[in-house]
């Protein structure tokens, strides 16, 4: 107990420093070559130059991501369960799932656009939020998992097509258009899909690269 209880303190100390030579950070809008330093919890490096953020040390990194990505991967089966809208026009009633809104815009020949639905608001953020949680929660416990560096590249990868929120726009213009011909409720899908939106900003905005990398190293050393 005392020793499982050391390794979960561990991952609550300050930013460690991999051991080697100097490390460097680049400045994502000048260019400006910096010598890089872990930072204390709750502050950041800017650039000497133009003030812009080079990485900040977040408070609770590990825990905040790893909550935010469990959270996600929760409301995700929610999504999938329950109905995302329900319409009612005249006498007919349909319960519109995420999973049928894909499967009937293949069948009304959009099979690009179902694939795209598919790709990019279930499978990328399931990738995303089952990817953090297997690097960060290991790293609780100053452990790294089995190949929990190529896991983080593709983690980090898939962030950009992540387009949940692209979603929920594109449905909430759509709804202003269906509300004329039906009546146009919102499911317990529909608010879960939300708080996927604002859980895997979260985790992404959890922990960041460098701090990520930086324990990556320490715990595989």
């Amino acid at each position: 107990m005392k020793k499982g209880f050391s390794r979960t303190w561990r991952a609550l100390l300050p930013w460690p420093r991999p051991p080697g030579g100097e490390r460097y950070a680049v400045c994502h809008f000048c260019d400006t070559l910096h010598q890089s330093f872990p930072v204390d919890e709750g502050t950041a490096a800017r650039c000497a130059r133009c003030g812009a953020l080079l990485y900040q040390n977040r408070p609770a990194s590990l825990a905040r991501a790893s909550a935010f990505s469990l959270a996600a991967l929760l409301l995700m089966a929610l999504v999938h369960v329950f109905p995302f809208l329900t319409m009612d026009a005249a006498t007919m009633r349909r319960d519109l799932t995420l999973v049928g809104a894909a499967t009937a815009l293949m069948e009304q020949d959009a099979p690009i656009l179902g694939t795209a639905i598919i790709l990019f608001t279930m499978i990328t953020p399931l990738m995303l939020a089952g990817g953090m949680i297997y690097v960060c929660l290991p790293l609780m416990f100053g452990r790294a998992a089995p190949g929990a560096g190529h896991a983080a590249k593709w983690m980090y990868r898939s962030e950009p097509w992540n387009m949940v929120e692209v979603f929920l726009l594109g449905v909430l213009v759509s709804l202003m258009k269906l509300a004329k011909v039906a009546d146009v409720h919102f499911g317990i899908g529909f608010w879960a899909f939300a708080g996927v939106m604002l859980c895997m900003a979260g985790a992404v905005a959890g922990i960041d690269r460098e701090e990520l990398w930086d324990r990556l190293e320490v715990a595989k050393g």
